[in-house]
């Protein structure tokens, strides 16, 4: 119910981003603000019947940050307690991770767990209670699970570098946490999913030149396990491969919000292209990547709704197509299909791309 409503407010909030300066924006003007009072008249906080858009945001941020997610304390008691919970890898509050160290003699490779909500919710805390985190561990490989900024707080580039921030901070850190900074992987699903995605085939973003210690580290990774995946964040790609979407799917009014621009038009100019070229993961993937796993967890064929399109495994035929041309390994994975049944495909292919004995 949380997920629905941070996504119909983050809706509201974006349609009132892309309209015109000029008058105030508010319920009396707005569609999307006057179906927010009807739905969730507790953000007008001044009970003057008007919903304006600073009530909206600030209506929003409320119910992104109060309660949207258990505490980490409170999940590792019923799973694997972090080495180190709640660590800040950057200025912002949700710029933390949970780190798990892997006993050894030697240095482990790493996991960095990224998780989904479409860029609106979700948190880290997850990973505490996954199998995933505890067959690692028990292979010899540390783990970790990151938070990062909604696009509420910060526009899709800015959220993507926080991601990158996260692996340039693990390396930044691997004498202490004993980690083989050569053999760092990605692992996530939807938003989390197209993060891995991005950090497999981003050129890589050190500054050697930086006066910040951890911007001198590497942001690449050897391996990334993409689970419901979108192919690309240049969404004006997607017809190209998934076909013209139902009008009902889109969400034309939430790119002043996803990219941070003004309206939809600014990604016209050569300011905005820049901005979708540096989400395009299939435009960044070149020979020098790093094998990708896609893993699909939704039906092929015509696409039903809005989360089918989003998920739907041309997402992943997509990535292998150009993965191919490119001569980088990657594998799609379908339970329902001829792969139905296999034993653990993630956690094989990403113990053989940390060159971790199996």
């Amino acid at each position: 119910m949380r997920a629905h409503i941070l996504a119909s407010l983050t809706l509201i909030t974006a349609t009132a981003l892309a309209q015109n300066a000029g008058e105030p924006v508010t319920s009396q003007n707005n569609e999307r603000l006057r179906k927010g009072l009807e739905q969730y008249p507790q953000a007008d906080t001044n009970k003057d019947g008007v919903l304006t858009l600073e009530e909206g945001r600030a209506f929003l941020a409320t119910m992104t940050k109060g309660g949207d997610k258990p505490a980490t304390a409170k999940v590792a008691a019923k799973g694997i307690a972090p080495t180190h919970a709640d660590i800040a890898y950057g200025p912002h509050e949700r710029n933390k991770l949970d780190f798990w160290q892997a006993k050894s003699d030697k240095p482990t490779p790493i996991v960095v767990f990224i998780h989904g909500g479409g860029f609106t919710s979700g948190d880290k805390s997850r990973w505490a209670t996954s199998n995933d985190v505890k067959q690692l561990l028990d292979k010899g490989v540390s783990c970790a699970a990151i938070n990062y900024r909604y696009i509420l707080h910060a526009p899709l580039p800015d959220v993507l570098r926080d991601c990158a921030r996260a692996v340039q901070f693990i390396r930044s850190r691997s004498a202490e946490w004993n980690i083989d900074k050569t053999r760092v992987a990605a692992q996530g699903g939807s938003a989390g999913a197209g993060t891995s995605l991005w950090l497999a085939t981003r050129d890589d973003l050190a500054d050697a030149s930086a006066s910040d210690p951890v911007l001198r580290e590497s942001t690449r990774v050897c391996a990334a396990v993409c689970s419901a995946t979108q192919a690309t964040y240049d969404v004006t790609r997607w017809e190209s491969y998934l076909g013209k979407a139902d009008p009902s799917w889109e969400r034309p009014e939430q790119g002043s919000l996803f990219y941070g621009v003004k309206s939809n038009d600014d990604l016209k100019t050569e300011a905005g292209k820049k901005i979708l070229a540096d989400c395009d993961m299939l435009a960044w993937i070149s020979k020098d990547d790093a094998p990708i796993m896609c893993v699909c967890n939704q039906p092929d064929g015509p696409i039903k709704d809005r989360g089918h399109w989003l998920h739907h495994p041309k997402h992943a035929l997509e990535v292998k197509k150009h993965c191919d041309e490119h001569g980088i390994p990657c594998t799609v994975f379908h339970p329902d299909g001829k792969d139905k049944g296999a034993a653990n495909p993630t956690l094989t292919f990403l113990l053989a791309q940390l060159k971790v004995a199996q």
